[in-house]
């Protein structure tokens, strides 16, 4: 992905931050058979790794986590997005040289990635997650209420 200079995150606070913001993020490994891609909420765990580390439930049925990985795995996560139209640009009415762009918030994170089975280590990870997505809603489902 290009960044110019002048829009890159290069603050480890202002990157974490914009994961926390994102919440959904695109799960992309390498594998013999291709490109395996998976949108998924993860969460970022700071206090791990030298950059955090990533942690997310993949569903059972989901052929990615089976499926071994081959070198380091990919986290998309999409922030905000809009359209720029030259219109909006003062050169349009004095040069008219202006193209539309886009501009947009994205975090690429790198690293390795590990699929475990580990009941206690999943039930962890999910409530977590719930707990975060549910968070002070009135009647919050919890993970106990799992049938």
């Amino acid at each position: 992905m290009y960044i110019p200079p002048h829009f890159k995150l290069a603050e480890l606070g202002a990157v974490h931050a914009a994961i926390r913001a994102s919440r959904l993020a695109s799960l992309v490994t390498t594998t013999s058979e291709g490109l395996i891609a998976t949108p998924l909420p993860l969460i970022l765990d700071e206090s791990e790794g030298e950059y955090g580390t990533l942690y997310g439930h993949v569903a059972k049925p989901n052929p990615q986590w089976k499926t071994p990985a081959i070198g380091e795995a990919m986290a998309i996560f999409m922030g905000p997005d809009a359209y720029v139209t030259p219109s909006w640009y003062v050169t349009k009415q004095e040069t008219g040289k202006v193209v539309p762009t886009w501009n947009y918030l994205a975090v690429h994170a790198y690293g390795p990635v590990e699929f475990f089975e580990d009941a206690d280590r999943l039930l962890a990870v999910v409530t977590k997650l719930t707990n975060l997505h549910e968070g002070k809603r009135e009647g919050a489902w919890k993970v106990s209420d799992a049938p």
